[in-house]
């Protein structure tokens, strides 16, 4: 893939020309995320790498792994069980991204039709509920009151 920067002035096809960046797909080793680099930052991090090709945020995965590590360990460590952590993450089963919103709001809405209908007040009425009183050893908490007057007395 060759991308191409476009100038401004009228010598913008000889200008062109010699801005003419190529430009390769590459798959990160760990995680598998594709990206699109140079053919010199691809080399630059393959030395690095001991030949593998990982992409930006695996590089500072692996580095975090050399640093957090107990033992002093090489890169080639960190990047092994950085990629090892990488297959573990990726078998497990995910859902199918359409899938799951679906799902999650049929769940919701069974839920809800299922459930008993509840009466709600639109009252803004503040009620101050009465302290727990100990009685008894055991802990009880009381009724602020109610809007029958014959249960509040």
């Amino acid at each position: 893939m060759l991308l191409a920067m476009a100038l401004p002035n009228s010598d913008s096809q000889a200008a062109a020309a010699e801005c003419t960046v190529e430009v390769k797909c590459v798959k990160c080793y760990s995680c598998g995320f594709s990206e699109d680099c140079t053919p010199a930052y691809i080399s630059r991090v393959r030395d690095r790498f001991h030949g593998r090709w990982i992409c930006g945020l695996c590089i500072e995965a692996v580095k975090d792994e050399v640093v957090r590590s107990g033992t002093l360990i090489s890169t080639e460590e960190a990047l092994i069980r950085h990629a090892s952590f990488c297959r573990e993450f990726r078998s497990t089963n995910p859902l199918d991204e359409t899938e799951y919103p679906i799902s999650a709001m049929g769940r919701l809405l069974r839920r809800r039709l299922d459930s008993p209908r509840v009466l709600r007040s639109n009252s803004s009425r503040v009620i101050k509920l009465k302290p727990i009183v100990d009685i008894g050893g055991s802990a009880r908490l009381q009724r602020s009151g109610s809007c029958f007057p014959s249960l509040s007395s």
